[in-house]
């Protein structure tokens, strides 16, 4: 059975159809709304690549169903973040500090990173470890993404 959405995906309204309620927001955001930033990682929210805020907070979109978000749900994806000319202190700090190599982990590192200077402005190195713990990076850049948390916290 069809299934209509309203959200409102980086400030602008979209209104979509989908065939079945359990599609994966993920799925919505590439393959309707044609937004890149959120990856397909592992498909079982282990890793982190599709992050996305939802009404202010980090979530997997790999294995949130489009039927769970309420009407008018306020989405933000790494593109809505910032961009090129005017990027989010998380997105300038990444850059500033070279924490992306490959680029893959990077799409949540910082949503998951924007998160949590949104909860604490001010966090210290083992809160940063803790919040990124479940965002997987096979390059090894982790030192570099923490230092680039700390600089956009100012505490670096």
């Amino acid at each position: 059975m069809a299934h209509q959405l309203s959200l409102d995906v980086n400030g602008r309204a979209a209104h979509l159809t989908v065939d079945d309620p359990d599609t994966p927001l993920l799925y919505v955001l590439r393959d309707d709304l044609g937004l890149h930033g959120p990856r397909f990682g592992c498909g079982l929210g282990q890793c982190g690549s599709c992050t996305v805020h939802v009404d202010g907070q980090a979530v997997r979109s790999c294995i949130t169903p489009v039927s769970g978000l309420k009407p008018g749900a306020r989405i933000v994806t790494l593109e809505g973040l910032g961009g090129p000319d005017r990027l989010h202190p998380v997105q300038a700090a990444f850059i500033e500090e070279q924490a992306a190599q490959c680029g893959y982990c990077i799409n949540g590192m910082i949503m998951q990173s924007a998160a949590l200077l949104n909860e604490n402005p001010k966090p210290d190195e083992t809160a940063i470890r803790q919040a990124l713990a479940q965002n997987l990076c096979r390059c090894g850049t982790h030192l570099r993404i923490v230092r680039a948390v700390r600089r956009a916290a100012g505490t670096l």
